[in-house]
């Protein structure tokens, strides 16, 4: 336990935040090709990790005194959502729609909360829940088609450009592109070119968590013009290729204030509506604080110091991340993107056991997750085509990583399963049956 806690406050109170398709009967699948994360302590970012010309950060653990268990949530998101248990029913809330030049207040506070969101039995077949689930493969544990076979997972990413992924059957592959200021268009040209010949009809992603300081961290502005020039290029060399937006942090106010200013933008700078074919969201509640631990305040809102105000403890309170997703849909439906795929391309459990989050909360969490990712489904605001589900695709943080080890698949030291490893092979079984 000590050479853990001093792990993490030896990376300045942080550990790599690796801050995150499918087939339904009627719809192309999503995951023909795969997608994010890392962060470390927003008062002095460390330099980004070079992996094939792309890198990922991680996210800063609090400071907090650890505790030997999760504590109930005292303060969630703001008191329009006080808390919930995961059992009570699901309330969909309206996020603001501010302009793309407004700032949003200096405390974003969650919106009031409509109506109930439904969640029909079960409907997928095995082999589409199964494409449906994915992973982040962090570096931790080298990629070999042995482990991705018996994890038994559908589709992953690495958050880099691939032309050649693991040739596993069935398998499929997110490439990403970073849209940061040291990972420039022309230097990423030609692996794009050799992966699109390589995989024509693959799943792109455009930058990851460019909300995220130490991050792709560039302001609304900015990515607007990035991801143009990334979209022409991929659809110039192939019109089949599928082009997702890079997933935000988390689906809070204040994030989806971001993405309002990204699709402002781009309507500004180019004269039409932003062209997404996918969109794209990471799933973490960490905290929304200027100079402190979580996700810190998105490049371009300088007048906003604080989000929302998550504690460790809601870590991985299932409510709020219900919730979350919940307010993403309805934030989409709201701009007339409802019948749009979405992926939830990272999420899991960052903290480590020291603060309260030893494996068996971690499988409870990822079980609960899995179900409500793969069937969760509203009627107002769902896909239409998937039969109303609000995710068509997820991917769990992560098959191994070093700095973020709780939610690991594998052990990188022995290459063995972890029992949150077991649990998803167990999963991934019980759909069989």
């Amino acid at each position: 336990m000590e050479k853990r806690l001093a792990l993490f406050f030896s990376v300045a109170v942080a550990a790599a935040l690796y801050l995150v398709g499918c087939q339904a009967q009627d719809l192309p699948p999503l995951l023909v090709t795969p997608t994010s994360p890392a962060v470390e302590a927003p008062a002095a970012p460390a330099p980004a990790l070079d992996r094939e010309e792309q890198a990922v950060a991680p996210s800063p653990l609090p400071t907090a005194t650890p505790t030997s268990t999760p504590e109930a949530a005292e303060v969630l998101v703001a008191p329009a959502m006080p808390p919930r248990r995961p059992t009570e029913p699901l309330v969909p809330t309206v996020p603001p729609a501010p302009a793309a030049t407004v700032e949003p207040a200096a405390e974003v506070a969650a919106p009031a909360a409509p109506s109930p969101a439904s969640q029909p039995v079960a409907t997928l077949s095995p082999d589409e829940a199964r494409r449906r689930l994915g992973v982040g493969w962090a570096g931790a544990v080298p990629q070999d088609p042995l482990v991705a076979q018996r994890l038994g997972f559908g589709w992953y990413l690495d958050w880099t450009v691939q032309p050649h992924p693991l040739a596993v059957e069935g398998l499929e592959f997110a490439q990403m592109v970073l849209t940061r200021d040291s990972t420039p268009f022309w230097g990423q040209r030609d692996r794009i070119a050799a992966a699109v010949k390589a995989h024509p009809g693959a799943l792109w992603l455009i930058g990851n968590e460019p909300d995220v300081p130490w991050q792709d961290n560039v302001t609304p502005e900015v990515y607007a013009r990035r991801y143009h020039q990334f979209y022409i290029y991929i659809k110039s060399l192939d019109p089949t290729a599928r082009v997702a937006i890079g997933g935000v942090s988390q689906p809070t106010p204040l994030r989806m204030a971001y993405l309002d200013r990204v699709l402002e933008a781009y309507q500004a700078l180019f004269n039409r509506p932003m062209p997404v074919d996918v969109w794209n969201v990471h799933a973490f509640i960490l905290r929304e604080e200027r100079d402190s631990w979580g996700v810190g305040i998105p490049p371009g809102f300088e007048h906003v110091n604080q989000g929302i105000l998550f504690e460790i403890a809601d870590h991985d309170n299932l409510a709020i991340f219900r919730q979350q997703i919940v307010d993403f849909r309805r934030w989409m439906a709201g701009r007339g993107l409802q019948d749009k795929p979405l992926l939830v391309t990272e999420y899991g459990i960052l903290m480590p056991e020291e603060y309260g989050f030893p494996p068996e909360a971690v499988i409870r969490f990822m079980r609960a997750s899995f179900d409500f990712l793969l069937e969760g489904r509203d009627p107002e605001v769902g896909m239409p085509a998937d039969d109303y589900r609000l995710v068509q695709g997820l991917a769990w943080f992560s098959v191994g990583d070093d700095l973020y080890p709780t939610g690991n698949l594998v052990d990188p030291a022995t290459g063995r399963l972890t029992a949150v490893g077991q649990a998803f092979v167990e999963y991934v079984a019980a759909l069989y049956r």
